[in-house]
């Protein structure tokens, strides 16, 4: 019997190592004799340094540089010869912040460009860059004003990697679906939105890029525009990137299950978040979605896009602030999958599975 487990990282609460190890000591109190194959993985934004350091054996280093709020930190990347992997949120993540600090009006990208220029000063020519999980919404200028950095972003090789594929601006733009996200207010998404409109405008006078509209220059605030116009960057898809990075589809050879999830599972899940590429590149091995919240509203939608089993690990009657303490969620966690591995629910044989419906899109 062989079980993947391929986790994201449960978001504000734990690393997507700690998922997974918390899943496969589960399946093996029950199933001991089980081939149990752990897959940290991660879609771009949090966890992806570490996910990606392992992968490629590089180094993590650390430089110091300005937080969201222009306070002094020290924040990773990895070096492998003249490779920089660059995850934003160990920058300018949400996480920096505490929750009354968090202000997308405030909050600069300016921490990002300082860690690109520590790198390039390493000697780092070529960069894979994770984007999401930013607390800010300032379109890249923080980034861009740090001086050097345009010369940097045009001379080097950029890889973006994010499953955003928001606009910079617009309805469904950085400001308007994100920033509220990031603490912003009803009154702020419209002084933001207003202010991204005049950056993009700016950014295509100097330029000659209109990022306006592009597909994903929304990501991260807005630094996916940054990266478009200056670095002339190619975006990739975050979740597939890394999953071909880690060898996901090696891996999945011969398994009989697979147990993913992430901290909240909603309708963006099946818009292309990390569980939704796992069960699309698993297929037809049965898939399990264990998430730290799913949304009751899009449970059938997950089980007519192919999940096995959809299961949620926390108890909101108990209180988010309770179930988001580490201890408790990775007990929730295994006991959850213990329940799922004990009903004999999770390990139907393979020639047995059918999806009732093929994946939307």
């Amino acid at each position: 019997m062989k079980v993947i487990v391929a986790p994201d990282s449960f978001k504000e609460c734990l690393r997507a190592e700690e998922v997974a190890e918390a899943m496969a000591a589960a399946v093996l109190d029950v199933f001991p004799e089980a081939e149990v194959v752990q897959m940290s993985l991660a879609d771009g934004g949090e966890g992806t340094l570490e996910v990606l350091a392992g992968a490629i054996g590089a180094e993590v280093v650390q430089a110091y540089v300005s937080d969201p709020l222009g306070r002094k930190i020290m924040a990773g990347y990895a070096v492998k010869g003249n490779l920089a992997v660059i995850e934003v949120a160990q920058v300018c993540g949400l996480t920096r912040l505490g929750a009354s600090e968090r202000n997308p009006l405030v909050a600069s990208s300016v921490g990002v460009g300082e860690l690109i220029m520590d790198a390039y000063a390493r000697g780092c020519r070529s960069f894979v860059v994770g984007l999401g999980g930013t607390a800010t919404c300032d379109g890249g200028e923080g980034m861009l004003k740090v001086p050097g950095i345009k010369d940097v972003l045009e001379e080097s090789e950029f890889e973006i990697l994010t499953d955003v594929d928001a606009p910079f601006v617009g309805p469904l733009g950085a400001a308007r679906v994100f920033a509220p996200q990031k603490g912003a207010s009803v009154r702020d998404v419209e002084i933001i939105e207003a202010r991204m409109v005049a950056l993009a405008g700016r950014i295509a006078a100097e330029t000659g890029v209109d990022i306006a509209l592009c597909p994903g220059a929304g990501a991260a605030g807005g630094l996916g525009g940054a990266f478009l116009a200056y670095a002339k960057a190619g975006l990739s898809g975050g979740a597939d990137r890394i999953m071909d990075m880690v060898g996901f589809d090696r891996a999945i050879q011969g398994a009989d299950f697979v147990i993913t999830g992430e901290g909240k599972s909603d309708a963006q899940t099946l818009t292309g978040k990390l569980p939704f590429r796992v069960l699309h590149r698993s297929l037809p091995v049965p898939v399990a979605l264990v998430s730290g919240l799913v949304d009751a509203s899009v449970e059938k939608r997950f089980r007519e896009a192919g999940f096995a089993v959809v299961a949620q690990v926390s108890d909101p009657f108990k209180g988010m602030e309770h179930e988001m303490l580490a201890e408790n969620a990775k007990a929730n966690i295994s006991e959850r999958v213990r329940e799922l591995c004990c009903s004999g629910r999770v390990l139907k044989p393979v020639k047995d599975y059918h999806p009732s419906k093929p994946p939307r899109n």
